[in-house]
């Protein structure tokens, strides 16, 4: 019954007709109420449930995450968060359950071999490893085996439902996805986001354009269902994904709505003050010497509205600073240049050999993130995009970049 709800009143012919229905969302509010519902009912009998987000994340998915686990455990299921090669934002790591986050999914299920003893009994069990081989030693009570009683097979997946959370497809996650395809077509999936790129992938769709970010519409969709059981934890890591995915309501779709939401959280015991000092104002002295560095290299073109500076591997042996405090650079470049309309990080990863350029952009409504890099084979989706550049110097990839960018804005 689940699939059949789910595609016959989801999936539509054209990917255009979907995206029609869910930006309708904000006009049929009782449409969106109805999504909420399917959400609910898919995940109520569900025992083990995978949470995840895309590659390179940053505060708004963590904190999603974290706070919908926690949810989940409170009605008695089990969890697990996993987002590829995830390193942890120290500025986090406040939150509860933030370490729990893996960088990878692990085994899915297990190879099963079963051997009928209700005759013969058993005596003994050894085993070794030779040639790479696994050698299995049964010794009966009485009697023999033959290879009559032995059968092979292979578990059930390990989790029965799928979250993902501020993802705009399924190859954005990317290893997670891409080495377990057959889980995700055969677990029941379901997809919560607020990106206009959203390609509608899950079986269950709860995508909201208008909002401001991904924690919102989870905050609607717990208290729709059960808000007695939003705890402070929950509140806390819901408004710190709110005040991440906003710049501290500094963005330009933050809307009124967003702030309501804020501020029902901060009744349920959420402390606006305490996340913002953590994500804004507990910085470690790498990340202070980097960002002092980082504005020394800064250039600003008033026309094209672009920020831009460069990182050298030098930059970070010297600071100590390692290339995860990027997110927190570029968080501020944003407050310090309101104005602008691009940021551009470009930066020499010291872990890495010569040669290596890679790049951090972020844009401002308008400009797609990732469309606009895409000659570089860029990750990521409106907001933001990852991409490298090999064969070149920093300098030559500055120019480079920032001459892409200046066409593509005047085009």
């Amino acid at each position: 019954m689940f699939d059949i709800v789910c595609y016959s009143f989801f999936y539509l012919s054209h990917a255009a007709v979907q995206k029609d229905v869910f930006l309708s969302l904000a006009l049929f509010p009782l449409m969106g109420l109805y999504i909420q519902q399917q959400v609910i009912r898919a995940l109520e009998d569900k025992k083990q449930i995978l949470i995840t987000f895309k590659k390179e994340s940053h505060g708004d998915a963590i904190a999603a995450s974290l706070a919908f686990k926690l949810f989940v455990e409170s009605l008695g299921k089990k969890a697990h968060i996993a987002s590829d090669g995830f390193i942890l934002d120290e500025r986090f790591s406040f939150l509860k359950g933030a370490t729990s986050i893996s960088p990878s999914l692990g085994n899915l299920h297990q190879f099963l071999i079963t051997m009928d003893i209700s005759k013969n009994g058993l005596a003994n069990l050894k085993y070794d490893i030779k040639d790479e081989k696994l050698r299995l030693f049964i010794t009966p009570k009485n009697g023999f085996y033959t290879k009559d009683m032995v059968r092979t097979s292979q578990t059930e997946f390990k989790y029965d439902a799928i979250v993902t959370l501020d993802t705009p497809s399924l190859t954005s996650l990317g290893s997670i996805y891409a080495h377990n395809e057959e889980f995700f077509f055969k677990t029941p999936l379901i997809n919560i986001d607020h990106k206009a790129s959203n390609e509608l992938f899950g079986h269950i769709n709860l995508v909201d354009i208008p909002a401001s970010t991904t924690s919102e519409i989870l905050y609607e969709l717990l208290s729709s269902y059960k808000p007695e059981l939003i705890t402070t934890d929950i509140a806390t890591a819901l408004l710190t994904g709110i005040i991440a995915g906003t710049n501290s309501f500094k963005e330009k779709k933050v809307r009124p709505h967003t702030l309501a939401i804020a501020s029902k959280l901060v009744e349920l015991g959420a402390d606006r003050s305490h996340i913002i000092a953590q994500l804004y104002q507990t910085k470690s002295i790498s990340t202070f010497k980097l960002w002092g560095t980082a504005l020394s290299h800064l250039t600003y073109d008033s026309v094209y509205g672009i920020i831009s500076t460069t990182l050298t591997r030098d930059d970070f042996v010297r600071t100590g600073a390692t290339t995860h405090e990027l997110s927190a650079i570029i968080d501020e470049l944003i407050s310090f240049s309101p104005d602008a309309k691009i940021i551009l990080v470009l930066y020499e990863n010291p872990n890495e050999a010569i040669g290596n350029i890679h790049g951090m952009l972020k844009v401002i409504p308008n400009v797609h993130a990732t469309e606009t890099m895409k000659k570089y084979a860029a990750e990521g989706d409106e907001d933001d995009a990852t991409f490298s550049i090999s064969g070149k110097n920093l300098k030559e990839v500055e120019e480079e970049i920032l001459s892409h960018l200046k066409e593509v804005i005047t085009s």
